[in-house]
């Protein structure tokens, strides 16, 4: 490294030179001076040296400095007039005062997340096991990741999602009928078109249910219908008849009121839609995690005629930020979004698809499954009997036997958001249930799941003594 200093016409330039840096001195040169010119070192109409002084002082040759000198004039930096030389350009927008964005890192340790705000507990996830799954897909299939990924997702994957499915919901799938998504929201827009190909433009929504889901059937032009839930599930006796349809169900831990349908009912749903030529998808989302009794079986493994979509997600069982769900397609639909498919990208990491592959692959998946529906269990139970101890008469749980949260409806006339509010403040994330919300009382959704168990208790009772106060 050398340091030299040469002086323009008003102020001294100090420049250092890397010489056994893989970057051309011209770059190196071109970039000190931009950042001179940016932060304001370097005023508009000031004269820069001349080439032949600067590359003299600069030890380097002419050509050198003239690149240098050219690149700051393509980009609009500098300006130069004939038989005078090259002068700092007048940047229109530009403050002096401001420090090139070339000298400005992202500092993650400084930088405040939005979900920093919640508390969160890393035993739900092994990220090391997770890591050299990953490691292996980098290491050793590195070629696999040059090439994009098929738009129906990693056939990999999709085998051993067909796999678990079977043995873990009773759900007969192919590889072939498996299409791997970027959430949930992504496969509903894939089905929107195969629907649209079959004629198929009203569909049957639960109320209250998953409102994004709804945006979507919305947005692509399809006629809703909203039908009431009770305690066993959807009222079948109000879909829609005589007309092809469909209608989306989350059968098995219905959002948010936690209702379960029971086998009989499950059996005249699926009678609904052979009788009415239409389709049910079923959104099994929390399937895997249940903590008292035996899971109902899913709708798509009592189904004889090719009448279920079958939806499934990894965000509850991995991690959120993985962002990876699969649906299970009929025969019919499948023939549809083979002839569509080339039209669109997967949007679904490849990379991450490969890991989640080789994590199934070795027993991983499986073994996580059984650790969380150990350990939310004791969540739950631990939650529970905080809300009894500290919240008695005044918060009462419901959907209490699976998944990652709880209703609690609050005897408080205030609003369900500014409860939210206070909640967020102690680091606890519960979001209203605006549909559930009635005069006298607040309908919430605790999410208990991230809460490390230790903290658990005194979080529930603080919450409780804010909402009260």
């Amino acid at each position: 490294m050398n340091s030299l200093e040469v002086f323009a016409e008003m102020k001294p330039i100090t420049l250092q030179f890397n010489h056994n840096s893989s970057t051309p001195l011209y770059i190196q040169l071109y970039r000190y001076l931009k950042d001179e010119i940016n932060c304001g070192n370097m005023n508009a109409g000031e004269k820069l040296p001349s080439l032949r002084r600067l590359s003299r002082d600069l030890s380097i040759s002419i050509t050198t400095t003239e690149l240098a000198y050219n690149q700051l004039l393509v980009e609009g930096y500098v300006t130069s007039k004939p038989q005078s030389g090259y002068y700092v350009a007048s940047i229109a927008g530009h403050f002096s005062d401001e420090k090139a964005h070339t000298n400005i890192s992202y500092d993650f340790t400084a930088y405040t997340f939005e979900d920093s705000a919640y508390k969160y507990d890393l035993s739900c996830f092994d990220f090391n096991k997770w890591k050299k799954c990953m490691s292996r897909v980098l290491n050793e299939y590195s070629h696999l990741l040059l090439f994009e990924s098929d738009p129906q997702g990693e056939a990999a994957l999709r085998f051993e999602v067909s796999k678990y499915v079977y043995t873990s919901r009773g759900v007969i799938a192919a590889p072939d009928q498996i299409v791997i998504g970027a959430g949930t929201q992504q496969l509903t827009s894939h089905l929107c078109r195969i629907m649209r190909k079959m004629n198929i433009g009203h569909v049957a929504t639960e109320d209250p249910g998953y409102l994004p889901v709804q945006n979507i059937f919305r947005d692509h032009g399809m006629s809703i219908t909203k039908i009431p839930v009770v305690s066993d599930g959807i009222m079948i006796e109000k879909l829609p008849t005589n007309i092809p349809a469909a209608v989306y169900v989350s059968p098995s831990n219905q959002f948010p009121t936690g209702s379960v349908m029971p086998i009989g009912k499950r059996y005249r749903l699926l009678e609904w839609a052979d009788e009415n030529d239409s389709f049910i998808l079923e959104d099994d989302y929390d399937s895997e995690l249940r903590y008292f009794g035996k899971p109902v079986p899913a709708l798509q493994g009592l189904d004889k005629n090719a009448r279920v979509v079958y939806l499934g997600s990894f965000s509850s069982t991995l991690f959120p930020a993985i962002k990876i769900s699969y649906m299970v397609l009929p025969k019919e639909m499948v023939e549809i979004f083979d002839a569509i498919k080339s039209d669109y990208t997967q949007t679904c990491s490849k990379t991450e698809q490969l890991t989640l592959a080789l994590f199934m692959e070795e027993g991983l998946y499986y073994t996580n499954i059984k650790k969380l529906r150990n350990l939310y269990s004791q969540k739950l139970q631990t939650a529970l009997a905080a809300f009894a101890k500290f919240g008695s008469g005044f918060t009462t749980p419901t959907n209490t036997n699976s998944g990652i949260n709880i209703i609690l409806k609050v005897r408080t006339r205030k609003d369900p958001g500014q409860l939210s509010a206070m909640a967020k403040t102690i680091g606890l994330n519960v979001l209203p249930a605006a549909s559930l919300t009635d005069q006298d009382t607040a309908a919430l959704i605790f999410y208990y799941n991230q809460i490390p168990l230790d903290e658990l208790e005194s979080s529930i009772e603080e919450m409780i003594r804010l909402w009260s106060a």
